[in-house]
Parts: C-alpha cells; sequence; structure tokens
C-alpha cells in the first residue's frame, strides 16, 4: 500500500486545523519524502500535548503521546533543540485548535 508522503501529511494536518476552525504553523520543516512528523497540539494558545506519528508493531502508524511537560517553556524548547538534532528530518509543527481530544483521536482515526 502507498504511503503519504511526509510533506503532504504535513499540509494536511494543517489544512485539517483551519478546517477545524483552527490555524497551525510548521516549526521544523523535515525531510520532503520521509521525515519523521511530531506535532503539538494547542487550545486556546496552551500547549496540551505532543504527539508522534510512531511505527507500530503491526506495521501501521499511530499518533502518540511522547512527551507529557509542555507547562516549563524553556525546557520543552531544549527538549525541540535535541529532538532536532538528533533527526534533523523530523518535521515539527504547532496545531491550536478547538478541541484537542477530539482532533487527536481524529489523527489516529485517518492514521
Amino acid at each position: 500500500m502507498a504511503r503519504l508522503t511526509s510533506q503532504v501529511l504535513a499540509t494536511a494536518l494543517l489544512r485539517r486545523a483551519e478546517a477545524s476552525g483552527g490555524f497551525g504553523v510548521v516549526l521544523a520543516k523535515g525531510e520532503q519524502m520521509a521525515g519523521a512528523i511530531a506535532v503539538i497540539l494547542a487550545e486556546k494558545g496552551r500547549k496540551a500535548c505532543f504527539l508522534e506519528r510512531l511505527l507500530q508493531p503491526n506495521g501501521n502508524y499511530a499518533w502518540q503521546p511522547t512527551r507529557q511537560d509542555l507547562e516549563n517553556e524553556q525546557d520543552f524548547n531544549s527538549f525541540l533543540e535535541r529532538r532536532r538534532k538528533s533527526d534533523p528530518d523530523l518535521w515539527i509543527l504547532e496545531l491550536d485548535i478547538a478541541s484537542v481530544e477530539r482532533f487527536a483521536a481524529e489523527m489516529n482515526a485517518v492514521g
């Protein structure tokens, strides 16, 4: 089965956020074809969760939280810098939407 490129998936996530009344921004642009993707979900400007699209044992991808503490801005920014240094192909998106929980559930429903 063909897989969407990372650039297409990142663009689709940005458009989905906009379609639901929110907005999004690319914080770091990764490798266009197969770069990993991480998403910061925010609600009313407050960062709520950090999700990464990870390969599961069954061969499918799922969005999973990989960092819980987003409150300390300095620590979180250091974490993002370290992630980018360890994986320069990584895309990082920030999406500000009305309902983080619903949006995250929809992300996993679509893959």
